[in-house]
């Protein structure tokens, strides 16, 4: 299954809430067969699902048409009717349709999974006999991307050659060592910010995560001095400056009432990196900024940057949780669809609309500049990308977004390691066709963002853009 932790958390841990139409007994009753125990096969996402004992406990199982594996959930009950957790991470709902359909949602992400009953569990899937060696791991790993990845022909990559080219340097393998970089070696050319290996999480040698060929991922240092920089361009002293979220979120104003409001991703707030304390934490924020006052009134903003040019991603369940505060009337966001044909790349689910809902509260109406840059990943893009609906006035300045939209595929190898990929794309509201995967939003306003001249110059060449715009707004 899949969820929308779509930066270097790979693998998601989430607590699971079954619903029915008619829900009876008590925690303590003896279990009776739900409306939802049986097996589930998912619409696109290679996944089945088994509900068990009574709607006591959830397991999932990844597959594929040469395999069937342990998936990374197996949620037992804990005290609440229908309530499983696992490692307290976000809610899943299951509710049921009628006797053979049911709709999966995560609590954390936007749009739903459709799942469709089977007889029984497949007989692949209670095989535990197969034995993990460099082929059957190779054979996995290509089989998941052949079945689910949606952009082989945009990258112009023959994925079939590819086997052809690298099988026979997987089962010459001599050691971990050297099969991880025959998989490295498969997915690295894609240059996908959604592709990425996990050997040996303990090891930088044994991570491989993809980028765009022109990004390069900054190191500690790297953030250290595009930190520094932002804060010398704003030009706010340090005690007017207020940060949450472990400081991934933080606002100033400037004195002419522009709000500057900077969010470097949309996970990890909180030290336990669950999804209720990051709910929280983007909630606290955001009450602190968009007040009645700063929203409405003589008192209200000039205008609003939101910089996004370093931003990882994350939920896009709390991405969207801030363009809730920039409206005060719903639109629709974006589309999304999966690929759901093993055989065909062209085949996808129906596409879901995602919606824009204002916030019950205090919402700013009044021009916003929003900053991207090429370090715009993932939810920090679907953001970007639910900011085009907004009927204000609204610009985007700086650089195209990465290009990494689609929620990641997480899986597991017959060897234990883990591996994701993408397989939906998000179409564009306006003509329900457009996806902006691989090259990523374009700026209404190019700018350089974050490069050696800028530093050296102490300029912000983007910022500034942002403060022309709010002020011809207000001509």
């Amino acid at each position: 299954m899949t969820a929308r932790s779509r930066t270097a958390a790979l693998f998601l841990a989430s607590a699971v809430v079954l619903t029915t139409a008619a829900s009876t007994g008590s925690a303590l009753a003896a279990p009776a067969r739900s409306s939802l125990d049986g097996v589930w096969r998912m619409d696109g996402y290679g996944t089945v699902v088994s509900v068990e004992d009574g709607g006591r406990r959830l397991r999932t199982y990844d597959t594929t048409d040469v395999s069937c594996l342990p998936g990374f959930r197996d949620a037992a009950r804990t005290t609440a009717p229908g309530t499983f957790q696992q490692d307290g991470d976000a809610p899943i709902t299951v509710t049921a349709q009628g006797r053979d359909r049911a709709v999966l949602t995560f609590g954390d992400n936007v749009g739903h999974r459709t799942l469709r009953r089977l007889p029984a569990l497949p007989a692949e899937c209670r095989d535990t006999t197969a034995k993990a060696d460099n082929l059957r791991v190779f054979d996995v790993f290509w089989q998941t991307y052949a079945e689910n990845y949606p952009f082989f022909a945009q990258k112009g990559i023959n994925w079939k050659d590819v086997r052809e080219k690298f099988r026979p340097r997987a089962a010459a393998a001599a050691d971990d060592k050297a099969l991880f970089e025959v998989l490295k070696g498969m997915i690295e050319p894609l240059h996908d910010g959604h592709t990425g290996i996990v050997a040996d999480p303990g090891k930088p040698e044994g991570r491989f995560g993809g980028h765009r060929e022109d990004t390069t991922i900054p190191g500690r240092d790297g953030v250290l001095r595009m930190d520094k920089a932002v804060k010398e361009s704003v030009g706010v002293p340090e005690a007017r400056w207020r940060t949450w979220g472990d400081g991934r979120i933080s606002y100033a104003e400037l004195p002419d009432r522009t709000g500057y409001l900077r969010i470097t991703g949309f996970q990890d707030y909180t030290e336990d990196g669950g999804y209720a304390g990051d709910s929280a934490a983007i909630d606290r924020a955001l009450d602190e900024v968009f007040t009645a006052d700063r929203t409405r009134g003589p008192g209200a903003l000039r205008g609003l940057v939101l910089d996004l040019r370093f931003n990882g991603g994350g939920s896009d369940r709390l991405a969207l949780r801030v363009a809730e505060r920039l409206t005060d009337r719903p639109y629709l966001a974006y589309l999304k669809h999966a690929r759901n044909d093993p055989r065909d790349p062209r085949k996808f689910t129906p596409e879901q609309p995602i919606t824009v809902t204002p916030h019950r509260g205090p919402v700013y109406t009044g021009p916003v500049a929003v900053l991207t840059g090429r370090l715009t990943i993932s939810a920090g893009e679907t953001l970007t990308q639910a900011l085009m609906g907004r009927t204000q006035p609204t610009q985007r300045i700086g650089e195209n977004t990465q290009g990494s939209f689609s929620d990641t595929l997480e899986r597991r190898l017959p060897n234990g390691w883990r591996f994701m990929l993408p397989n939906e794309e998000f179409l564009s509201a306006r003509d329900h066709r457009t996806t902006y995967d691989i090259t990523g939003i374009s700026p209404d306003v190019a700018t350089p963002v974050f490069t050696e001249e800028e530093f050296r110059a102490h300029r912000d060449s983007a910022l500034a853009e942002a403060r022309k715009f709010v002020a011809r707004s207000h001509r």
